[in-house]
């Protein structure tokens, strides 16, 4: 079918700032559909049909199908590709049905404003997001630019800032920008309870860390401290080792096997951009340890499954990568693992017991792949002399699916 549906994007000015050619289209829409404010900054002709956006968003989807093959408009908020509409759309109809005339973004309009280059700049939305996304993107000296959903997620981004000890970072709200009501406000997050404002903005962050504020970066290796756990935890030299290993990148999907306390999962998920994971795990108390660390850290998508991980990994979507943190030994459990993993796709195993190492070894020899011994040493004080302690020995098996 060929393209009978149009995005055009609008900035608050209105219809004078959209491109001529998206004008034309526009004129020659049988159907408009778009946000009341939006809609409201049009001239139509007669014969057109406004149809006022829907909640849920499932709606709309229903109302464009029904109008599939007719010559339909939609307007957006600036550049619809870009947490907007035209990705969401991907998902419904093939990109040769729809075209997209871009505006200029609200991310654009602020950055000019501030003075900020756009390739220095992290831009996320939390616009019907949890606020704990904003995690990863904290680092001393970091600029944030976000979209919100209401005025409370001013408030609520404030008081995650001050809990991770960056309370003095400067907030800009940027209210209806572009607009003949534009209002740009800037103040420290310490300060965000005694502003009033409106609930349509855009919000940047100058990140200023504290002294004392932890810095948690996004490449693995996170310190121990950072996680809830009960001492089940691959400990922050072998996490980073492993996360080389599984090698995550832009939408990769993780399976966690025996997760304890979600750590690989989660600097898994922390590492690529969209990368996902699934913690299988049983024991109930872990499971409490994830879903607090999977907040605090930044992650708060990441799925958690509860029970024997063999009876729940058959429904699951096929993983890109597979870490075996427990049960190693478990032949049925690895071989539908493999099974399940997609050609290309890795497994590494960690073992720390004899029985354990045994299985790994009979892998290897079966199978391939690359098994290394990883061993750490600490200093550690024994009366007036330091020493180094050795840790426990890591026997690690890594492997390809298709490169056996």
């Amino acid at each position: 079918m060929k393209d009978w549906l149009n995005i055009i994007g609008m900035s608050e000015r209105g219809i004078d700032e959209v491109p001529l050619k998206a004008r034309a289209v526009l004129e020659q829409a049988k159907y408009i559909l778009g946000a009341k404010r939006l809609l409201d900054k049009i001239t139509y002709i007669e014969g057109q049909k406004l149809i006022e956006w829907q909640t849920p968003f499932s709606a709309n989807i229903e109302q464009i199908t029904k109008l599939q093959g007719k010559e339909v408009v939609i307007l957006a908020t600036g550049d619809a590709n870009w947490y907007g509409i035209g990705a969401s759309l991907l998902k419904y109809f093939n990109a040769k049905e729809f075209n997209i005339f871009p505006n200029i973004s609200s991310f654009q309009l602020a950055a000019s404003k501030l003075h900020w280059p756009m390739q220095n700049i992290d831009c996320i939305s939390l616009h019907g997001r949890k606020v704990e996304n904003l995690h990863p993107f904290l680092q001393p000296k970091n600029r944030i630019l976000a979209l919100t959903s209401d005025s409370n997620t001013l408030i609520e981004v404030a008081k995650l800032l001050k809990q991770r000890g960056y309370e003095n970072s400067t907030l800009t709200v940027f209210e209806n920008l572009g607009s003949k009501d534009e209002r740009v406000i800037s103040f420290l997050a310490i300060e965000a309870k005694k502003q009033k404002i409106a609930d349509f903005y855009l919000l940047a962050i100058d990140c200023v860390a504290e002294k004392n504020a932890p810095l948690l970066p996004k490449i693995a290796g996170l310190p121990d401290e950072a996680f809830i756990s009960d001492g089940q935890l691959t400990k922050s030299e072998v996490r980073a080792i492993t996360i080389a290993k599984l090698a995550p990148f832009n939408e990769a999907l993780l399976w966690d096997i025996g997760a304890g306390s979600g750590s690989v999962a989660i600097e898994f998920m922390r590492s690529a951009r969209g990368a996902k994971a699934i913690c299988f795990e049983k024991n109930k108390k872990r499971i409490k340890y994830i879903e607090q660390n999977r907040l605090n850290l930044g992650v708060p998508n990441l799925k958690i499954i509860s029970g024997d991980a063999l009876e729940n990994i058959t429904n699951q979507p096929s993983p890109d990568a597979i870490f075996l943190g427990g049960d190693i030994k478990n032949e049925k459990l690895f071989e539908a693992c493999f099974r399940a993993l997609k050609i290309g796709g890795r497994i590494v195993a960690n073992a720390v017991t004899i029985e354990g190492e045994m299985a790994l070894l009979a892998r290897h020899k079966n199978l391939g792949g690359k098994l290394i011994k990883i061993d750490i040493s600490k200093a550690k004080r024994k009366g007036k002399y330091q020493i180094f302690a050795n840790k426990k020995s890591i026997i690690q098996w890594f492997i390809i699916k298709g490169q056996e």
